[in-house]
């Protein structure tokens, strides 16, 4: 069994990248081009996405970049794009599964369809496309998946169930994927941003039950903990990719978290309540 995989070899490979029209997606695919991956994006946003990529065909005319417009809510549309992406690309160097939504409220304030909607979007998707795509992974010396959770797939605060269940359900898969991937030479991380400052969680939707005057006053605290830069985020990633690393955990709003649900696994919840309430002010 191979226990030790070698760095990445970003140059001459091909990355399949979901939610690439913004945020850390598009910083990560800057960050691919620049290291001449060959790019297949994929976003629901079509302006977004031919945006960057234009601007990638402007700076590396080297690069092939192909772009694939699908909401990945609709798991017939993903499910059909991932079996195109795999009959075209018989050989895939990276898969980094980046899109993701948020919803916020109380479990009892969701429909089970808003529910299930971020689940769709968040873990369901991953997993149809690192299921296709899968061979074409292994069939490349060196390959590597790369599945991006968050800080709530740390830990599991109030107000974020169904995103708190699909972050910790692609770092559960992730993990699994990780031991039974290491005899093929295929390496496997798995991403934790804390505060990263994207549209992630100004775009998000609210629960159908939650009162309107909450909306407000929760996402401007929140706000405030978003300021660690997405470039700077695209770049740890891309150097845990290179590394080889296991799990990537970016800013210290995702490292104190982790620590206290280590030390307190039981009980972090007041403590985490209080540190974010200092650091909203």
């Amino acid at each position: 069994m191979r226990t030790t995989l070698q760095p990445y070899r970003f140059a001459g490979n091909t990355a399949v990248l979901t939610g690439a029209a913004s945020g850390i997606g598009e910083q990560l695919a800057y960050g691919l081009a620049d290291r001449g991956s060959d790019l297949v994006l994929v976003d629901r946003d079509a302006a977004g996405l031919e945006a960057v990529a234009g601007k990638i065909r402007g700076a590396h005319p080297g690069v092939t970049v192909e772009t694939h417009v699908v909401d990945l809510a609709d798991r017939a549309a993903t499910t059909a794009l991932a079996e195109r992406i795999a009959g075209e690309h018989p050989r895939i160097g990276l898969l980094v599964n980046n899109a993701g939504v948020a919803l916020g409220g109380r479990f009892r304030q969701l429909t089970l369809d808003e529910f299930e909607w971020v689940m769709d979007i968040n873990f369901r998707a991953p997993v149809i496309l690192t299921h296709h795509l899968l061979p074409a992974l292994t069939a490349t010396p060196g390959g590597h998946l790369v599945n991006v959770s968050s800080l709530y797939g740390l830990i599991g605060p109030a107000g974020q169930s169904a995103y708190s269940s699909s972050k910790f359900a692609i770092r559960g898969f992730s993990e699994v994927l990780r031991h039974e991937l290491l005899e093929t030479g295929t390496g496997v991380t798995q991403v934790h941003p804390g505060g990263i400052r994207t549209n992630v969680a100004s775009s998000a939707r609210i629960g159908s039950g939650v009162d309107p005057a909450e909306i407000a006053q929760h996402q401007a605290a929140f706000a405030k903990l978003l300021s660690y830069p997405p470039e700077k985020a695209a770049a740890e990633i891309l150097e845990g990719v290179e590394k080889r690393r296991t799990r990537v955990l970016i800013a210290s709003s995702a490292k104190v978290p982790d620590v206290l649900a280590r030390l307190l696994p039981g009980s972090y919840g007041p403590v985490l309540e209080k540190l974010t309430a200092l650091l909203a002010r």
